[in-house]
């Protein structure tokens, strides 16, 4: 039998890394995250980084194994997790992927298009831009160009929306056009799982872990990375909106209010793009009986 890539996919706060521990646990596998934001070694609480003692259950791939201040992007991402799947399968049936950002899932399962070099001029022009007239601005540009990307990005991200204006403004095309290659060929078959919830359940969970995760301390996990505020990997929910409350400009209360409303807008783009995978089967995160049934019916053909 080939071998299996088991991709548990959804929403922020659904119950991903408890389902992933689950089924790594049944399937004697190892899990590699493709949640971005918890690459980085320095972002534990804000990032919802598994605990010790679930990282003791099942081993972890790609969780802390950056700092900061280190450059990394999508396509090193698929580089390295590919060449760790290539030794990992000699031994392991099964692996485990699983995150929230669907660029780095479709990264692993489907390759990089091959999209234009950056244009260093154009990149500098629209720097000057963002400097000058903000997000907003760029925001509002990129929906005008290419609106399906502009319903799927991540809005808080300056780069993503810098280098989707640049291949619209260099081609004349839109971003969304170009990022629709065919599917590279993969060594393993892949089994793709989405979970969800109604939107009730899934926002009373989200504000409930915002709660959570003030009172561990997320205040002073942001305060300790103060001095690092500019950098892209703190340009994420619940870090942004706490250096606004240390810089005096956001109450704290106003402050936990912005985390829960941008998260569940977070949640809702993250969605938007994962229903648009035809390849996904959907469960709600209770059904576990589901969901193995269908890994082994899937498994099977």
């Amino acid at each position: 039998m080939k071998n299996k890539l088991i991709v548990i996919a959804g929403p922020t706060a659904i119950g991903k890394t408890t389902k992933a521990i689950q089924l790594a646990q049944w399937l004697d596998s190892e899990i590699i995250s493709a949640d971005s934001r918890q690459f980085y070694k320095e972002l534990k609480i804000g990032v919802a980084t598994p605990s010790i003692k679930e990282l003791e259950a099942v081993k972890h791939h790609f969780v802390g194994h950056l700092s900061i201040a280190e450059y990394y992007n999508v396509s090193r991402y698929e580089q390295d997790v590919l060449r760790l799947l290539e030794t990992y399968f000699k031994e392991h049936q099964y692996g485990i992927l699983v995150g929230g950002s669907g660029l780095y899932i479709d990264a692993v399962c489907k390759g990089i298009d091959e999209l234009p070099d950056p244009d260093n001029n154009l990149r500098e022009r629209l720097k000057d831009t963002y400097n000058k007239k903000g997000l907003e601005h760029l925001k509002n540009q990129l929906q005008e160009l290419d609106p399906e990307y502009y319903k799927i990005v991540d809005l808080n991200n300056p780069n993503r929306i810098l280098r989707a204006l640049e291949v619209c403004i260099a081609t004349g095309k839109t971003y969304t056009s170009l990022r629709q290659n065919e599917a590279k060929p993969r060594e393993f078959e892949i089994i793709k799982i989405g979970l969800d919830r109604p939107r009730e359940e899934l926002f009373n969970i989200i504000e409930q872990r915002v709660d959570r995760m003030i009172e561990m301390g997320l205040v002073d996990e942001v305060q300790s990375l103060q001095h690092y505020k500019n950098l892209n990997a703190l340009n994420t929910v619940g870090y942004k909106e706490i250096f606004n409350y240390l810089d005096g400009i956001w109450t704290l209360d106003l402050t936990i209010e912005k985390i829960k409303t941008h998260t569940r807008r977070y949640a809702k783009r993250q969605l938007t793009w994962f229903k648009k995978d035809q390849d996904i089967t959907w469960f709600h995160p209770d059904e576990m009986d589901k969901i193995i049934k269908h890994i082994n019916l899937e498994s099977s053909k």
